[in-house]
Protein backbone atom coordinates (compact mmCIF):
# COMPACT_ATOMS: atom_id res chain seq x y z
CA UNK A 1 0.00 0.00 0.00
CA UNK A 2 2.86 2.40 0.83
CA UNK A 3 4.40 1.79 -2.60
CA UNK A 4 1.08 2.65 -4.25
CA UNK A 5 0.87 5.86 -2.22
CA UNK A 6 4.46 6.85 -3.01
CA UNK A 7 3.98 5.99 -6.69
CA UNK A 8 0.77 8.01 -7.00
CA UNK A 9 2.39 10.96 -5.21
CA UNK A 10 5.40 10.79 -7.54
CA UNK A 11 3.11 10.72 -10.59
CA UNK A 12 1.23 13.79 -9.33
CA UNK A 13 4.48 15.67 -8.78
CA UNK A 14 5.67 14.63 -12.25
CA UNK A 15 2.44 15.81 -13.90
CA UNK A 16 2.54 19.15 -12.07
CA UNK A 17 6.17 19.75 -13.04
CA UNK A 18 6.35 18.32 -16.58
CA UNK A 19 2.92 17.56 -18.04
CA UNK A 20 1.13 20.09 -20.25
CA UNK A 21 -1.14 22.00 -19.75
CA UNK A 22 -0.65 21.73 -15.97
CA UNK A 23 3.03 22.72 -15.85
CA UNK A 24 2.50 25.85 -17.95
CA UNK A 25 0.17 27.30 -15.27
CA UNK A 26 3.01 27.46 -12.73
CA UNK A 27 4.30 30.99 -12.21
CA UNK A 28 7.68 31.06 -10.51
CA UNK A 29 7.27 34.79 -9.75
CA UNK A 30 4.34 33.96 -7.43
CA UNK A 31 6.20 31.15 -5.68
CA UNK A 32 8.46 33.12 -3.33
CA UNK A 33 8.19 30.78 -0.34
CA UNK A 34 11.66 29.64 0.74
CA UNK A 35 10.85 25.95 1.16
CA UNK A 36 14.20 24.77 2.50
CA UNK A 37 14.61 27.67 4.91
CA UNK A 38 11.07 27.94 6.29
CA UNK A 39 9.70 24.41 5.89
CA UNK A 40 12.18 21.57 5.46
CA UNK A 41 14.97 22.66 7.82
CA UNK A 42 12.71 23.78 10.71
CA UNK A 43 10.56 20.65 10.42
CA UNK A 44 13.62 18.43 10.49
CA UNK A 45 15.02 20.27 13.52
CA UNK A 46 11.71 20.00 15.40
CA UNK A 47 11.42 16.33 14.41
CA UNK A 48 14.93 15.63 15.70
CA UNK A 49 14.25 17.43 18.99
CA UNK A 50 10.91 15.72 19.57
CA UNK A 51 12.44 12.36 18.61
CA UNK A 52 15.27 12.83 21.10
CA UNK A 53 12.82 13.91 23.82
CA UNK A 54 10.62 10.86 23.33
CA UNK A 55 13.33 8.24 22.62
CA UNK A 56 16.36 9.57 24.46
CA UNK A 57 19.66 9.04 22.70
CA UNK A 58 18.34 5.93 20.95
CA UNK A 59 17.92 7.04 17.32
CA UNK A 60 15.45 5.15 15.18
CA UNK A 61 15.94 6.50 11.65
CA UNK A 62 12.56 5.27 10.41
CA UNK A 63 10.75 6.86 13.37
CA UNK A 64 12.73 10.09 12.91
CA UNK A 65 11.84 10.29 9.22
CA UNK A 66 8.19 9.51 10.00
CA UNK A 67 8.12 12.30 12.58
CA UNK A 68 9.74 14.68 10.08
CA UNK A 69 7.13 13.78 7.45
CA UNK A 70 4.27 14.44 9.88
CA UNK A 71 5.65 17.88 10.79
CA UNK A 72 6.28 18.73 7.12
CA UNK A 73 2.80 17.58 6.09
CA UNK A 74 1.28 19.84 8.72
CA UNK A 75 2.73 22.97 7.12
CA UNK A 76 2.91 21.83 3.49
CA UNK A 77 -0.12 23.95 2.58
CA UNK A 78 1.59 27.19 3.68
CA UNK A 79 3.00 28.14 0.24
CA UNK A 80 -0.43 27.77 -1.35
CA UNK A 81 -2.12 29.73 1.42
CA UNK A 82 0.45 32.52 1.06
CA UNK A 83 -0.26 32.75 -2.68
CA UNK A 84 -4.01 32.80 -1.94
CA UNK A 85 -3.58 35.61 0.59
CA UNK A 86 -1.33 37.61 -1.71
CA UNK A 87 -3.26 37.46 -4.99
CA UNK A 88 -6.86 36.75 -3.87
CA UNK A 89 -7.58 35.24 -7.31
CA UNK A 90 -7.77 31.49 -7.40
CA UNK A 91 -9.13 28.95 -9.84
CA UNK A 92 -12.17 27.00 -8.68
CA UNK A 93 -10.27 23.70 -8.90
CA UNK A 94 -7.55 25.00 -6.58
CA UNK A 95 -10.05 26.37 -4.09
CA UNK A 96 -11.99 23.11 -4.00
CA UNK A 97 -8.79 21.08 -3.67
CA UNK A 98 -7.65 23.10 -0.67
CA UNK A 99 -11.10 22.91 0.89
CA UNK A 100 -11.20 19.14 0.63
CA UNK A 101 -7.64 18.80 1.94
CA UNK A 102 -8.68 20.77 5.02
CA UNK A 103 -11.89 18.75 5.39
CA UNK A 104 -9.82 15.56 5.15
CA UNK A 105 -7.59 16.72 8.01
CA UNK A 106 -10.56 17.74 10.17
CA UNK A 107 -12.17 14.33 9.60
CA UNK A 108 -8.85 12.68 10.43
CA UNK A 109 -8.97 14.30 13.88
CA UNK A 110 -12.44 12.79 14.38
CA UNK A 111 -10.95 9.44 13.34
CA UNK A 112 -8.30 9.71 16.08
CA UNK A 113 -10.93 10.47 18.68
CA UNK A 114 -13.05 7.53 17.54
CA UNK A 115 -10.08 5.15 17.53
CA UNK A 116 -8.91 6.32 20.96
CA UNK A 117 -12.28 5.36 22.47
CA UNK A 118 -13.00 2.21 20.45
CA UNK A 119 -9.67 0.47 19.85
CA UNK A 120 -8.28 -1.11 23.00
CA UNK A 121 -4.62 -1.04 21.90
CA UNK A 122 -4.61 2.30 20.08
CA UNK A 123 -1.22 3.99 20.50
CA UNK A 124 -1.47 7.73 21.14
CA UNK A 125 1.26 9.86 19.63
CA UNK A 126 1.52 13.54 20.59
CA UNK A 127 3.19 14.48 17.28
CA UNK A 128 0.19 13.28 15.27
CA UNK A 129 -2.27 15.15 17.49
CA UNK A 130 -0.25 18.36 17.54
CA UNK A 131 0.36 18.37 13.78
CA UNK A 132 -3.23 17.49 12.96
CA UNK A 133 -4.55 20.37 15.02
CA UNK A 134 -1.87 22.72 13.62
CA UNK A 135 -2.73 21.81 10.04
CA UNK A 136 -6.46 22.23 10.68
CA UNK A 137 -5.83 25.65 12.23
CA UNK A 138 -3.81 26.68 9.17
CA UNK A 139 -6.85 25.86 7.05
CA UNK A 140 -9.20 27.86 9.33
CA UNK A 141 -8.48 31.18 7.61
CA UNK A 142 -8.99 29.58 4.23
CA UNK A 143 -12.27 27.97 5.37
CA UNK A 144 -13.57 31.37 6.42
CA UNK A 145 -12.95 32.87 2.97
CA UNK A 146 -14.23 29.73 1.23
CA UNK A 147 -17.56 29.85 3.07
CA UNK A 148 -17.79 33.61 2.60
CA UNK A 149 -17.22 33.20 -1.13
CA UNK A 150 -19.67 30.31 -1.38
CA UNK A 151 -22.40 32.28 0.41
CA UNK A 152 -21.73 35.35 -1.75
CA UNK A 153 -22.10 33.43 -5.05
CA UNK A 154 -25.21 31.43 -4.08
Amino acid sequence: MKLLYIGSTASIVYMIRYSEPICSTYDKAQDTFLHWKFAVAPCFAIAAISHLLSHGLKIDVQELLWTFSIFLEAISILPQLIVLQRYREVENLTVNYIFFMGAYRALYILNWIYRAYNEPHYKHHFVVYFCGVLQTLLYADFFYYYVKRYVHYT
